[in-house]
C-alpha cells in the first residue's frame, strides 16, 4: 500500500485507547481525529496520542472530509445509530463488538452498508491474528478427527460499579454481550470449518445464568447445538474470574488454545498444543508475531478497503448476524432484556429521523372503493415480531421502502405459545411512536375458530383496538367462515361495527366465494354494507393441502373469474408459496415437511421450473416473477408478505 488510510476514533475510553495505539504501530494506517462527547475528553485523547483534529461532537468527526474510516468505541447501545450515521457520511467502519445490542440493530447496520457501499466489520480482533488461522487449518485437515466438543470461556470479575457499563442495563451491561460473544463466535467458526463452511449457525440454543441486582448477568452458560452433531459448551462473567481459554474435542484429540481471545496483545509469541488421542505429551505450535492484536485488526481492515471490499472473511456481515442472533437467543433463555428494547421505552428511530419513502422506491399504489387512501401493493405481516427492535426496524424499513398497509391479527403470537396479542402490541406502540396512524391501512383480523360467532368477533375486535391502540380499523377480516351459522349474521354483527365507527370496511379471510356471494347478496338486499375484499391464499403454487385447518385458496380458474367479474380485492397470504420459489424446495429436499406436504407436485415443480427460466432471463430471482405473478391479476390484489430479515 503506497497511501496510509486515515482513521477516527469516536470514543474515549480504554478500549478506543487500546485500538489507537493499534493505529499507530500500523504501517497501513493514521490516526488523524478523534470525537467525544467533550472536547475536553477529546483534547485530552487526542493530546496523548498526537492526534491534530480532535471534536467535542461525533457528527463533526463525521464531517471530516480527511477521515476514510471510523473506529466506534462507545458502549454497546450507541454502536448500530452511530454505524448507521458513519455509512450515511461516506465513512468506513469499524464497530467495536458487539455491533449492536441485538439482531435486529444489527440488520439495519448492514442494510446501511449495503445502501452507501461502505466497508463495516464488527470488531473481533482474535479472528484477525494468525492464531486463528492457524486453528482454521488445523480443523480444515481434520488434524483431531471429526470436531464434537467446543468448551470455550470468557470471563472476568470487575470492580461492582452499578453505574459502570459492565453492570448497568442502561448501557447494555452483562458478560453475554460484552465478552460472551467470543466463544459464542469460536464457536461457531469451528463447527462451521469443521463441516465445510465458513462458519455455522447453531440448531438449538439452551442457556443459563445469574441476573445481578442491576438486571443484567453477572455469569452465565449456554450450550449450542449445531449439525454434525457437534456441541459447544459456553461461559462468561463479569463478575467471576474464569480461565479465558477454548479446547476443542475431535475423534482422534484435542486442541487447546491457552490465550484465544486476547492473543499476544501486544505482540509476541502465541500457543497452540495439540494433544492426540494416547500421547501424554501435547504438540506445541508456536509462532512469533511482531504486530500487536490491534495493529493486526487494522491491517485487515486497511487490506480490505483498499482492495475494494465492503466485508472481510475475518468476520463478514454474515457471520456478525449469525452471532447476534445466538445472543439475542441466550439472552431470552435468561430473561435478559435491556430497557430500551421493551415495548413501551418510546424507542426512536434507529437512523436518527422519523422513517419516510426513500427516493426512487418502486412501490405500487392502488385504492379500494370506501377507503381514501393509497394502499401499498404489497403489505407488511405484521406475525412474526418477537421484540420491539425487531418490529421497529422491519416496519420503518417497509415505510423506507414506500409501503403504507399493515396486517396484524388478534391470534398472532398467541397460538404458538407465545404472549397473546403480542404482535397486535408492538404494532400499536410503534404506530404511536412514528406517529403514523392517518398515513397508513391498518388491517386487524379476529373471529378466528373456535371464536367465530358475533359475539367473539365483537370481544376481539374490541381487544385489538385496545392493543393497537386506535379507535378504528380501515379494513377488519374475519380470520375463519363458520358455515353453522348464516352469512346474515356475519353481516349484521359487521355493520354494527361500521356504524359505530370502529371499522370502515370489512371482508373475509378463508372465505369461500359462494359465502362471499351469499353475504353480499344478503348486504345489497337489506341495504348494508357487504365484503369490500377477502384474504384467502393466492399464489403461482397451487396449494395441494391446507397449511392450516380451515384454510382456502382462491387460486383455481373459477374463483379468479369471479373476483374479475366482481372487482373484489383480494389480500392473498403465503402469496410466496412459503418459500417454494427459493432454493428451500426441491424434489431432493424433504427436510420442511410442511413445504412438502402443502406445496410438493408436478404441476408445482414444473411452475418453479418456468420462473427459473423467466427470472434467468430478466435477471431477477424466481420468488420475484412469483410474486409478479400474482400482483398481474385482473382485479385489485394486495400482497400479504411476512419478511423476518431485512436483505
Amino acid at each position: 500500500m503506497t497511501t496510509k488510510l486515515k482513521w477516527g476514533i469516536i470514543g474515549t475510553g480504554n478500549i478506543s485507547k487500546t485500538f489507537a495505539q493499534g493505529i499507530l504501530n500500523s504501517s497501513t494506517g493514521e490516526l488523524v481525529a478523534i470525537a467525544s462527547r467533550t472536547q475536553e475528553s477529546a483534547n485530552v485523547f487526542a493530546d496523548q496520542f498526537g492526534v491534530t483534529q480532535r471534536y467535542g461532537s461525533y457528527q463533526e468527526l463525521l464531517a471530516d472530509p480527511n477521515v476514510q474510516v471510523v473506529y466506534l468505541g462507545t458502549p454497546h447501545p450507541t454502536h448500530a445509530s452511530l454505524a448507521i450515521q458513519c455509512g450515511e457520511a461516506g465513512k468506513h467502519i469499524l464497530c467495536e463488538k458487539p455491533i449492536s445490542l441485538n439482531h435486529a440493530d444489527a440488520m439495519a447496520v448492514i442494510e446501511a452498508a449495503i445502501e452507501n457501499n461502505v466497508f463495516l466489520m464488527e470488531a473481533f480482533m482474535y479472528r484477525c491474528h494468525p492464531q486463528t488461522q492457524k486453528l482454521i487449518e488445523l480443523i480444515r485437515d481434520n488434524e483431531i478427527g471429526e470436531i464434537k466438543l467446543i468448551k470455550a470461556t470468557f470471563g472476568f470479575h470487575c470492580p461492582f460499579d452499578p453505574n459502570s457499563r459492565l453492570l448497568s442495563n442502561q448501557l447494555g451491561g452483562g458478560g453475554i454481550l460484552d465478552v460472551g460473544c467470543y466463544p459464542v463466535s469460536l464457536s461457531r467458526l469451528v463447527a462451521g470449518v469443521a463441516q465445510g463452511k465458513k462458519y455455522d449457525d447453531p440448531i438449538n440454543v439452551k442457556g443459563t445464568g445469574h441476573l445481578g441486582s442491576t438486571g443484567v448477568d453477572e455469569y452465565a452458560a449456554a450450550l449450542l447445538t449445531f449439525k454434525g452433531d457437534i456441541i459447544a459448551e459456553v461461559a462468561t462473567s463479569t463478575q467471576l474470574n474464569q480461565d479465558n481459554t477454548a479446547t476443542i474435542y475431535g475423534t482422534e484429540g484435542s486442541i487447546h488454545i491457552p490465550s484465544p481471545w486476547l492473543v499476544a496483545k501486544d505482540g509476541g509469541t502465541w500457543t497452540i498444543e495439540v494433544r492426540k488421542n494416547g500421547e501424554s505429551t501435547p504438540q506445541i505450535i508456536s509462532q512469533d508475531e511482531d504486530r500487536s492484536l490491534y495493529t493486526i485488526e487494522a491491517d485487515t481492515v486497511a487490506e480490505a478497503i483498499h482492495a475494494g471490499k465492503v466485508e472481510t472473511q475475518a468476520m463478514s456481515w454474515g457471520d456478525t448476524l449469525g452471532n447476534m442472533q445466538v445472543l439475542d437467543l441466550w439472552r431470552r433463555e435468561i430473561s435478559l432484556s435491556y430497557k430500551e428494547e421493551a415495548i413501551d421505552a418510546k424507542r426512536p428511530p434507529i437512523r436518527g429521523r422519523a422513517p419516510r419513502p426513500i427516493d426512487g422506491h418502486n412501490m405500487r399504489y392502488a385504492r379500494i372503493q370506501g377507503l381514501d387512501k393509497d394502499i401499498s401493493r404489497l403489505v407488511m405481516g405484521c406475525d412474526n415480531q418477537t421484540s420491539m427492535p425487531h418490529a421497529a426496524i422491519m416496519f420503518d424499513d417497509f415505510i423506507e421502502k414506500g409501503g403504507t398497509c399493515f396486517d396484524t391479527a388478534h391470534i398472532y403470537s398467541g397460538y404458538d405459545g407465545g404472549e397473546p396479542g403480542l404482535c397486535e402490541k408492538l404494532l400499536g406502540q410503534w404506530i404511536k411512536d412514528r406517529g403514523l396512524r392517518n398515513e397508513i391501512t391498518l388491517i386487524s383480523k379476529g373471529g378466528h375458530t373456535p371464536d367465530c360467532h358475533p359475539q367473539g368477533i365483537t370481544k376481539q375486535l374490541e381487544e385489538s383496538l385496545e392493543r393497537l391502540q386506535t379507535d378504528h380499523l380501515d379494513i377488519y377480516f374475519m380470520h375463519r367462515d363458520n358455515l353453522e351459522l348464516p352469512v346474515s349474521a356475519f353481516i349484521d354483527v359487521l355493520n354494527k361495527h361500521v356504524k359505530a365507527g370502529k371499522i370502515k370496511l370489512f371482508g373475509g379471510s378463508n372465505w369461500s366465494i359462494e359465502r362471499v356471494k351469499a353475504a353480499n347478496e344478503y348486504a345489497a338486499e337489506n341495504g348494508l354494507q357487504g365484503f369490500s375484499a377477502v384474504s384467502n391464499n393466492f399464489s403461482l403454487a397451487r396449494l395441494v393441502d391446507p397449511v392450516w385447518p380451515g384454510c382456502i385458496s382462491s387460486s383455481d380458474p373459477e374463483s379468479r373469474a369471479w373476483l374479475a367479474k366482481h372487482n373484489l380485492a383480494l389480500f392473498p397470504w403465503s402469496s410466496q408459496a412459503r418459500g417454494f420459489f427459493t432454493d428451500r424446495s426441491g424434489k431432493d429436499k424433504l427436510d420442511d415437511s410442511e413445504l412438502v406436504r402443502c406445496w410438493y407436485s408436478d404441476d408445482n415443480f414444473q411452475r418453479k421450473e418456468r420462473a427459473l427460466e423467466l427470472a434467468e432471463q430478466k435477471k431477477v430471482h424466481p420468488i420475484n416473477i412469483a410474486l409478479a405473478y400474482v400482483l398481474a391479476q385482473p382485479f385489485p390484489v394486495f400482497t400479504l408478505i411476512g419478511p423476518r430479515v431485512l436483505s
